[in-house]
Protein backbone atom coordinates (compact mmCIF):
# COMPACT_ATOMS: atom_id res chain seq x y z
CA UNK A 1 0.00 0.00 0.00
CA UNK A 2 2.86 2.34 0.65
CA UNK A 3 3.73 1.70 -3.30
CA UNK A 4 4.20 5.34 -3.48
CA UNK A 5 6.50 6.45 -1.45
CA UNK A 6 9.65 5.87 -4.30
CA UNK A 7 7.63 8.77 -6.26
CA UNK A 8 7.43 11.37 -2.98
CA UNK A 9 10.96 12.32 -4.13
CA UNK A 10 10.71 16.33 -4.99
CA UNK A 11 7.34 17.03 -4.07
CA UNK A 12 6.55 14.46 -7.13
CA UNK A 13 3.36 13.88 -5.36
CA UNK A 14 2.13 17.13 -4.90
CA UNK A 15 2.87 17.81 -8.44
CA UNK A 16 2.18 14.25 -10.70
CA UNK A 17 3.85 14.76 -14.19
CA UNK A 18 4.14 12.69 -16.95
CA UNK A 19 7.02 14.78 -18.18
CA UNK A 20 9.97 17.30 -16.50
CA UNK A 21 8.19 19.96 -18.91
CA UNK A 22 4.17 19.29 -18.32
CA UNK A 23 1.86 21.53 -19.34
CA UNK A 24 -0.60 22.02 -17.20
CA UNK A 25 -2.97 23.33 -19.93
CA UNK A 26 -3.82 19.87 -20.07
CA UNK A 27 -2.08 19.12 -23.45
CA UNK A 28 0.62 16.32 -24.03
CA UNK A 29 3.71 17.45 -24.97
CA UNK A 30 5.21 16.03 -28.35
CA UNK A 31 9.32 16.26 -27.42
CA UNK A 32 9.78 18.09 -30.26
CA UNK A 33 11.64 21.11 -30.64
CA UNK A 34 9.48 24.33 -32.18
CA UNK A 35 6.82 23.17 -30.56
CA UNK A 36 3.72 25.26 -30.89
CA UNK A 37 -0.03 24.65 -29.04
CA UNK A 38 -2.05 22.35 -30.77
CA UNK A 39 -6.00 22.25 -30.93
CA UNK A 40 -7.67 19.45 -29.21
CA UNK A 41 -7.87 17.72 -32.76
CA UNK A 42 -4.26 17.82 -33.63
CA UNK A 43 -3.25 16.74 -30.36
CA UNK A 44 -5.39 13.41 -30.14
CA UNK A 45 -3.99 12.69 -33.59
CA UNK A 46 -0.15 13.32 -32.98
CA UNK A 47 -0.62 11.05 -29.89
CA UNK A 48 -2.79 7.68 -32.09
CA UNK A 49 0.43 9.03 -35.09
CA UNK A 50 -1.59 9.64 -38.02
CA UNK A 51 -2.05 13.05 -39.51
CA UNK A 52 -4.47 15.51 -39.52
CA UNK A 53 -7.22 16.12 -42.08
CA UNK A 54 -5.14 19.31 -42.92
CA UNK A 55 -2.34 16.97 -44.94
CA UNK A 56 -5.07 13.61 -46.04
CA UNK A 57 -7.56 16.43 -47.57
CA UNK A 58 -6.53 19.98 -48.80
CA UNK A 59 -9.74 20.64 -50.65
CA UNK A 60 -11.57 24.59 -50.83
CA UNK A 61 -14.39 22.49 -48.71
CA UNK A 62 -12.15 21.04 -46.09
CA UNK A 63 -11.32 24.26 -43.73
CA UNK A 64 -15.08 24.67 -43.03
CA UNK A 65 -15.42 21.03 -41.95
CA UNK A 66 -12.38 21.30 -39.93
CA UNK A 67 -14.26 24.49 -38.14
CA UNK A 68 -17.39 22.43 -37.96
CA UNK A 69 -15.29 19.43 -36.02
CA UNK A 70 -13.53 21.52 -34.12
CA UNK A 71 -16.65 23.42 -32.74
CA UNK A 72 -18.22 20.10 -31.79
CA UNK A 73 -14.64 19.48 -29.95
CA UNK A 74 -15.24 14.76 -30.61
CA UNK A 75 -14.37 14.16 -27.15
CA UNK A 76 -12.92 9.66 -28.10
CA UNK A 77 -10.62 8.71 -30.82
CA UNK A 78 -13.09 6.59 -32.55
CA UNK A 79 -15.23 9.92 -32.47
CA UNK A 80 -12.75 12.01 -33.86
CA UNK A 81 -12.13 9.17 -36.93
CA UNK A 82 -15.96 8.84 -37.54
CA UNK A 83 -15.89 12.96 -38.05
CA UNK A 84 -12.79 12.58 -40.27
CA UNK A 85 -14.17 9.63 -42.22
CA UNK A 86 -17.38 11.91 -43.25
CA UNK A 87 -14.79 14.74 -44.42
CA UNK A 88 -12.72 12.63 -46.22
CA UNK A 89 -15.66 11.05 -48.15
CA UNK A 90 -17.04 14.38 -48.71
CA UNK A 91 -14.05 15.54 -50.12
CA UNK A 92 -13.61 12.52 -52.01
CA UNK A 93 -17.30 12.97 -54.07
CA UNK A 94 -15.93 16.54 -55.07
CA UNK A 95 -13.19 14.85 -56.32
CA UNK A 96 -14.83 11.95 -58.11
CA UNK A 97 -13.75 12.57 -61.80
CA UNK A 98 -10.53 12.53 -61.03
CA UNK A 99 -8.48 9.01 -61.10
CA UNK A 100 -5.90 9.64 -58.24
CA UNK A 101 -5.36 6.91 -55.68
CA UNK A 102 -6.96 7.56 -52.39
CA UNK A 103 -4.31 9.42 -50.06
CA UNK A 104 -1.83 7.34 -47.74
CA UNK A 105 -3.38 8.82 -44.46
CA UNK A 106 -6.61 7.13 -45.17
CA UNK A 107 -5.01 3.53 -44.35
CA UNK A 108 -3.63 4.86 -41.63
CA UNK A 109 -6.91 6.59 -40.31
CA UNK A 110 -8.47 3.05 -40.78
CA UNK A 111 -5.22 1.35 -38.72
CA UNK A 112 -6.12 3.91 -36.29
CA UNK A 113 -9.97 3.52 -35.88
CA UNK A 114 -9.56 -0.78 -35.74
CA UNK A 115 -6.71 0.16 -32.49
CA UNK A 116 -9.60 2.53 -31.28
CA UNK A 117 -12.28 -0.44 -31.64
CA UNK A 118 -9.78 -3.08 -30.31
CA UNK A 119 -9.14 -0.58 -27.45
CA UNK A 120 -12.76 -0.46 -26.45
CA UNK A 121 -13.06 -4.25 -26.76
CA UNK A 122 -10.36 -4.67 -24.22
CA UNK A 123 -7.87 -5.64 -26.20
CA UNK A 124 -5.21 -2.98 -26.21
CA UNK A 125 -5.53 0.45 -24.35
CA UNK A 126 -6.28 3.65 -26.17
CA UNK A 127 -3.88 6.45 -25.75
CA UNK A 128 -5.20 8.72 -23.22
CA UNK A 129 -6.75 12.01 -24.86
CA UNK A 130 -6.06 14.07 -21.54
CA UNK A 131 -3.09 14.09 -19.59
CA UNK A 132 -4.96 14.19 -16.50
CA UNK A 133 -7.14 10.66 -17.26
CA UNK A 134 -3.28 9.08 -18.02
CA UNK A 135 -2.44 10.25 -14.84
CA UNK A 136 -5.22 9.01 -12.63
CA UNK A 137 -5.20 5.46 -14.53
CA UNK A 138 -1.12 5.49 -13.36
CA UNK A 139 -1.69 4.89 -9.87
CA UNK A 140 -1.80 8.67 -8.84
CA UNK A 141 -4.31 9.97 -6.81
CA UNK A 142 -6.70 12.42 -7.88
CA UNK A 143 -7.52 14.45 -4.80
CA UNK A 144 -3.46 14.73 -4.65
CA UNK A 145 -3.10 15.86 -8.25
CA UNK A 146 -2.20 19.76 -8.62
CA UNK A 147 -5.07 21.09 -11.37
CA UNK A 148 -4.03 23.27 -14.16
CA UNK A 149 -3.72 27.10 -13.25
CA UNK A 150 -6.85 28.08 -15.00
CA UNK A 151 -8.72 25.82 -12.73
CA UNK A 152 -6.86 27.15 -9.57
CA UNK A 153 -7.09 30.93 -10.84
CA UNK A 154 -8.03 33.34 -8.02
CA UNK A 155 -8.15 37.12 -7.87
CA UNK A 156 -5.65 38.30 -5.27
CA UNK A 157 -6.38 41.59 -3.99
CA UNK A 158 -2.34 41.92 -3.31
CA UNK A 159 0.62 40.84 -5.88
CA UNK A 160 0.74 37.78 -4.11
CA UNK A 161 -2.24 36.26 -2.96
CA UNK A 162 -2.38 35.30 1.01
CA UNK A 163 -5.30 32.92 1.35
CA UNK A 164 -5.11 29.64 1.22
CA UNK A 165 -7.48 27.24 -0.98
CA UNK A 166 -8.23 23.78 -0.24
CA UNK A 167 -5.39 22.59 -2.82
CA UNK A 168 -2.79 24.70 -0.96
CA UNK A 169 -3.70 23.23 2.58
CA UNK A 170 -3.64 19.49 1.23
CA UNK A 171 -0.36 20.70 -0.53
CA UNK A 172 1.65 22.14 2.34
CA UNK A 173 0.56 19.35 4.48
CA UNK A 174 1.69 16.39 2.07
CA UNK A 175 5.06 18.33 2.33
CA UNK A 176 4.92 18.79 5.40
CA UNK A 177 5.03 15.05 5.81
CA UNK A 178 6.93 14.23 2.84
CA UNK A 179 10.34 16.63 4.76
CA UNK A 180 10.17 14.85 7.88
CA UNK A 181 10.12 11.23 5.68
CA UNK A 182 13.05 12.47 3.86
CA UNK A 183 14.99 14.60 6.40
CA UNK A 184 13.50 13.10 9.93
CA UNK A 185 11.84 16.30 10.79
CA UNK A 186 10.23 16.49 13.79
CA UNK A 187 6.13 16.96 13.84
CA UNK A 188 4.31 18.09 16.55
CA UNK A 189 0.34 16.75 16.82
CA UNK A 190 -2.24 15.89 19.38
CA UNK A 191 -3.27 12.58 19.93
CA UNK A 192 -7.07 12.34 19.55
CA UNK A 193 -8.05 8.97 18.97
CA UNK A 194 -6.74 5.24 20.04
CA UNK A 195 -8.17 2.52 17.80
CA UNK A 196 -7.64 -1.25 18.66
CA UNK A 197 -7.59 -4.31 15.98
CA UNK A 198 -10.33 -6.53 16.70
CA UNK A 199 -8.60 -9.35 15.18
CA UNK A 200 -5.25 -8.69 16.74
CA UNK A 201 -6.18 -7.18 20.42
CA UNK A 202 -1.98 -7.10 21.26
CA UNK A 203 -1.87 -4.02 18.34
CA UNK A 204 -3.48 -0.87 19.25
CA UNK A 205 -2.85 3.07 17.38
CA UNK A 206 -2.25 6.73 18.49
CA UNK A 207 -4.42 8.80 15.70
CA UNK A 208 -3.17 11.94 15.15
CA UNK A 209 -5.04 14.25 12.35
CA UNK A 210 -2.54 16.26 10.18
CA UNK A 211 -4.87 18.34 7.97
CA UNK A 212 -6.32 15.58 5.81
CA UNK A 213 -4.00 13.13 6.39
CA UNK A 214 -4.64 10.06 9.19
CA UNK A 215 -1.18 9.74 11.11
CA UNK A 216 -1.40 6.35 13.16
CA UNK A 217 1.49 5.39 15.30
CA UNK A 218 1.47 1.75 17.03
CA UNK A 219 1.34 1.45 20.57
CA UNK A 220 5.51 0.40 20.42
CA UNK A 221 6.17 3.05 18.73
CA UNK A 222 4.03 5.69 21.00
CA UNK A 223 5.37 4.20 24.59
CA UNK A 224 8.25 3.15 26.34
CA UNK A 225 7.12 -0.43 26.92
CA UNK A 226 7.45 -1.24 31.35
CA UNK A 227 9.81 -3.17 32.28
CA UNK A 228 7.11 -4.88 34.57
CA UNK A 229 3.42 -5.90 33.26
CA UNK A 230 2.31 -7.24 37.00
CA UNK A 231 0.83 -10.57 35.55
CA UNK A 232 -1.53 -8.21 33.49
CA UNK A 233 -2.20 -9.37 29.40
CA UNK A 234 0.84 -7.26 27.68
CA UNK A 235 -2.11 -6.29 25.07
CA UNK A 236 -4.38 -5.10 28.06
CA UNK A 237 -1.47 -3.04 29.92
CA UNK A 238 -0.16 -1.10 26.36
CA UNK A 239 -3.72 -0.07 25.51
CA UNK A 240 -4.40 1.62 28.90
CA UNK A 241 -1.42 3.08 28.82
CA UNK A 242 -2.12 4.75 25.51
CA UNK A 243 -5.17 5.77 26.73
CA UNK A 244 -4.13 7.39 28.93
CA UNK A 245 -2.46 9.94 26.77
CA UNK A 246 -5.31 10.90 25.03
CA UNK A 247 -5.40 14.60 24.23
CA UNK A 248 -1.62 15.15 25.04
CA UNK A 249 0.90 16.86 22.61
CA UNK A 250 3.51 14.58 20.97
CA UNK A 251 6.28 14.67 18.93
CA UNK A 252 6.72 12.09 15.54
CA UNK A 253 8.47 11.63 12.74
CA UNK A 254 7.01 10.32 9.61
CA UNK A 255 8.01 6.55 8.64
CA UNK A 256 5.78 6.02 5.50
CA UNK A 257 2.83 8.05 3.31
CA UNK A 258 -0.57 6.18 1.53
CA UNK A 259 -1.39 9.09 -0.47
CA UNK A 260 -4.11 7.06 -1.89
CA UNK A 261 -6.07 6.57 1.63
CA UNK A 262 -4.64 9.54 3.31
CA UNK A 263 -2.64 7.27 5.87
CA UNK A 264 0.63 7.89 7.39
CA UNK A 265 2.49 5.69 9.74
CA UNK A 266 4.71 7.24 12.56
CA UNK A 267 6.93 6.87 15.44
CA UNK A 268 7.31 9.27 18.35
CA UNK A 269 10.28 7.32 20.39
CA UNK A 270 12.55 7.91 17.34
CA UNK A 271 11.27 11.98 17.62
CA UNK A 272 12.09 11.67 21.35
CA UNK A 273 15.48 10.00 20.68
CA UNK A 274 16.71 12.75 18.54
CA UNK A 275 15.55 15.18 21.09
CA UNK A 276 17.37 13.72 24.15
CA UNK A 277 20.55 13.60 21.77
CA UNK A 278 20.19 17.29 21.20
CA UNK A 279 19.05 18.67 24.84
CA UNK A 280 20.56 15.98 26.95
CA UNK A 281 24.11 15.01 25.03
CA UNK A 282 25.45 17.83 22.79
CA UNK A 283 27.09 20.84 23.90
CA UNK A 284 27.57 24.26 23.10
CA UNK A 285 30.91 26.15 22.78
CA UNK A 286 31.59 26.57 26.31
CA UNK A 287 30.56 22.82 26.64
CA UNK A 288 27.62 23.17 28.73
CA UNK A 289 24.36 21.35 27.83
CA UNK A 290 21.34 22.67 27.05
CA UNK A 291 19.24 20.35 29.98
CA UNK A 292 21.04 20.36 33.31
CA UNK A 293 20.69 20.65 36.98
CA UNK A 294 18.79 23.76 38.30
CA UNK A 295 17.76 24.89 35.41
CA UNK A 296 14.04 25.72 34.25
CA UNK A 297 12.61 24.02 31.24
CA UNK A 298 8.61 23.61 29.54
CA UNK A 299 7.59 20.53 29.68
CA UNK A 300 4.28 18.71 28.50
CA UNK A 301 1.85 17.00 30.74
CA UNK A 302 1.36 13.40 28.80
CA UNK A 303 -0.75 11.40 31.37
CA UNK A 304 -2.35 11.81 34.41
CA UNK A 305 -2.80 9.99 37.24
CA UNK A 306 -3.89 10.60 40.80
CA UNK A 307 -0.74 10.96 43.13
CA UNK A 308 1.39 12.74 40.07
CA UNK A 309 1.71 13.38 36.66
CA UNK A 310 4.26 11.81 33.31
CA UNK A 311 5.82 15.24 31.85
CA UNK A 312 7.96 14.55 28.60
CA UNK A 313 11.02 17.10 28.86
CA UNK A 314 12.51 17.23 25.69
CA UNK A 315 12.34 13.54 24.86
CA UNK A 316 12.78 12.32 28.35
CA UNK A 317 9.77 11.31 30.51
CA UNK A 318 9.67 11.65 33.86
CA UNK A 319 7.45 11.01 37.04
CA UNK A 320 6.28 14.22 39.04
CA UNK A 321 4.69 13.48 42.20
CA UNK A 322 1.94 14.71 43.85
CA UNK A 323 4.14 16.74 46.27
CA UNK A 324 6.10 18.43 43.95
CA UNK A 325 2.90 19.89 41.96
CA UNK A 326 1.94 22.45 44.68
CA UNK A 327 3.00 24.18 48.04
CA UNK A 328 -0.45 23.51 49.25
CA UNK A 329 -1.69 19.90 50.04
CA UNK A 330 -3.60 18.00 47.59
CA UNK A 331 -4.93 15.12 46.97
CA UNK A 332 -6.08 14.14 43.06
CA UNK A 333 -3.56 15.55 40.91
CA UNK A 334 -6.19 15.17 37.68
CA UNK A 335 -8.09 17.86 39.55
CA UNK A 336 -5.48 20.42 38.66
CA UNK A 337 -3.70 18.35 35.28
CA UNK A 338 -4.67 17.28 32.02
CA UNK A 339 -2.91 15.81 29.46
CA UNK A 340 -1.92 18.09 26.64
CA UNK A 341 -0.96 20.86 28.86
CA UNK A 342 2.42 22.75 29.09
CA UNK A 343 3.96 23.61 32.53
CA UNK A 344 6.86 25.13 33.69
CA UNK A 345 9.36 22.99 36.17
CA UNK A 346 12.79 23.21 37.47
CA UNK A 347 15.28 20.43 36.85
CA UNK A 348 16.54 18.87 40.19
CA UNK A 349 18.58 15.65 39.08
CA UNK A 350 20.13 14.60 35.18
CA UNK A 351 21.48 11.19 35.15
CA UNK A 352 23.47 10.85 31.55
CA UNK A 353 24.77 7.18 32.66
CA UNK A 354 22.63 5.57 29.37
CA UNK A 355 23.14 7.85 26.06
CA UNK A 356 19.89 6.19 25.13
CA UNK A 357 17.82 6.82 28.19
CA UNK A 358 19.07 9.39 30.68
CA UNK A 359 16.85 9.79 33.86
CA UNK A 360 15.36 13.17 34.89
CA UNK A 361 13.54 14.55 37.69
CA UNK A 362 12.05 17.49 38.08
CA UNK A 363 9.77 19.77 39.91
CA UNK A 364 6.78 21.91 39.44
CA UNK A 365 6.76 23.63 42.99
CA UNK A 366 10.14 24.60 42.94
CA UNK A 367 10.05 26.21 39.38
CA UNK A 368 7.55 28.54 41.24
CA UNK A 369 8.54 31.08 44.19
CA UNK A 370 7.37 30.13 47.39
CA UNK A 371 4.35 31.47 48.02
CA UNK A 372 4.65 31.25 51.99
CA UNK A 373 7.69 33.55 52.03
CA UNK A 374 5.01 36.51 50.89
CA UNK A 375 1.31 35.14 52.29
CA UNK A 376 3.03 34.70 55.34
CA UNK A 377 2.89 38.38 55.80
CA UNK A 378 -0.39 39.10 55.49
CA UNK A 379 -1.80 37.20 58.97
CA UNK A 380 -1.38 37.80 62.46
CA UNK A 381 -1.09 35.32 65.22
CA UNK A 382 -4.40 35.67 67.24
CA UNK A 383 -6.80 36.46 64.13
CA UNK A 384 -9.62 34.86 62.44
CA UNK A 385 -9.52 34.24 58.75
CA UNK A 386 -11.72 32.42 56.36
CA UNK A 387 -10.25 29.64 54.06
CA UNK A 388 -11.43 26.14 52.42
CA UNK A 389 -10.18 22.65 53.75
CA UNK A 390 -8.31 21.57 50.71
CA UNK A 391 -7.03 18.05 52.70
CA UNK A 392 -7.84 16.11 56.00
CA UNK A 393 -5.43 12.97 57.04
CA UNK A 394 -3.75 11.72 60.10
CA UNK A 395 -2.01 15.09 60.82
CA UNK A 396 -5.00 17.28 61.36
CA UNK A 397 -7.31 19.45 58.47
CA UNK A 398 -5.87 21.66 56.06
CA UNK A 399 -6.98 24.91 55.73
CA UNK A 400 -6.41 27.02 52.17
CA UNK A 401 -6.57 30.18 53.12
CA UNK A 402 -5.63 33.40 50.61
CA UNK A 403 -2.28 33.59 48.99
CA UNK A 404 -1.75 29.94 48.34
CA UNK A 405 -1.08 28.36 51.86
CA UNK A 406 -2.53 25.87 54.00
CA UNK A 407 -2.99 26.01 57.73
CA UNK A 408 -2.86 23.13 59.60
CA UNK A 409 -5.64 22.84 62.16
CA UNK A 410 -6.95 20.42 64.86
CA UNK A 411 -9.87 17.71 64.51
CA UNK A 412 -12.39 20.36 65.62
CA UNK A 413 -15.09 19.00 68.00
CA UNK A 414 -18.09 18.70 65.85
CA UNK A 415 -16.99 16.64 63.47
CA UNK A 416 -14.43 16.09 60.47
CA UNK A 417 -15.36 18.90 57.83
CA UNK A 418 -15.54 17.86 54.08
CA UNK A 419 -12.84 18.97 51.50
CA UNK A 420 -14.29 22.02 49.83
CA UNK A 421 -15.99 23.04 52.94
CA UNK A 422 -15.98 26.92 54.27
CA UNK A 423 -14.16 26.90 57.33
CA UNK A 424 -13.04 30.21 59.92
CA UNK A 425 -9.82 30.02 61.66
CA UNK A 426 -8.15 31.30 64.37
CA UNK A 427 -4.03 31.58 63.72
CA UNK A 428 -2.42 30.14 67.08
CA UNK A 429 1.64 30.66 65.50
CA UNK A 430 3.38 30.83 62.43
CA UNK A 431 7.17 29.93 61.72
CA UNK A 432 8.57 32.18 58.98
CA UNK A 433 11.47 29.75 59.31
CA UNK A 434 9.90 26.51 58.04
CA UNK A 435 7.01 28.46 56.45
CA UNK A 436 4.16 26.56 58.50
CA UNK A 437 1.39 27.82 60.03
CA UNK A 438 -1.53 26.86 62.17
CA UNK A 439 -4.68 26.99 64.03
CA UNK A 440 -8.15 26.18 65.27
CA UNK A 441 -11.31 26.18 63.30
CA UNK A 442 -13.90 28.38 65.29
CA UNK A 443 -16.66 28.02 62.58
CA UNK A 444 -17.52 25.69 59.56
CA UNK A 445 -19.91 25.36 56.82
CA UNK A 446 -20.63 22.87 54.10
CA UNK A 447 -21.31 23.31 51.12
CA UNK A 448 -24.23 21.63 49.08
Amino acid sequence: MLNELVELTGGQAAFPQTDPEWNPDGQSEPGEEGFSPQTDLESADSDTGSHTDLESAETPGDGQALDAESASGPQTELEMELADDNSAQAAGDDAAEEDAEPPAPSRRRRASRKKATEAQDGGEDAPAEHPEEEQSDSGQPQKLRMPGRRRQRVVSIDAERTVETDTDRLRNDLLDLVESLKSKKILTGTIQGVERLADNPEMSYAVIYHGDFKVIIPVLEAIEEPADYRGQPKGDVLHYLLNKRLGAEVDYIVKGVDQEHNVVAASRLEAMALKRREYYFRTDRDGNYQIYEGIRAEARVISVIRAGIFVDLFGAECYIPLRELSYQRWVDAAQHYQPGQRVLVRVLEVDRSDRSHPRVTASVKQAMENPYEKALKKYVVGNRYVGTVSMVDLNGVFVSLDGGIDCLCTYPKRGRPPRGARATVRILGINHENNRIWGVITHMSTTR
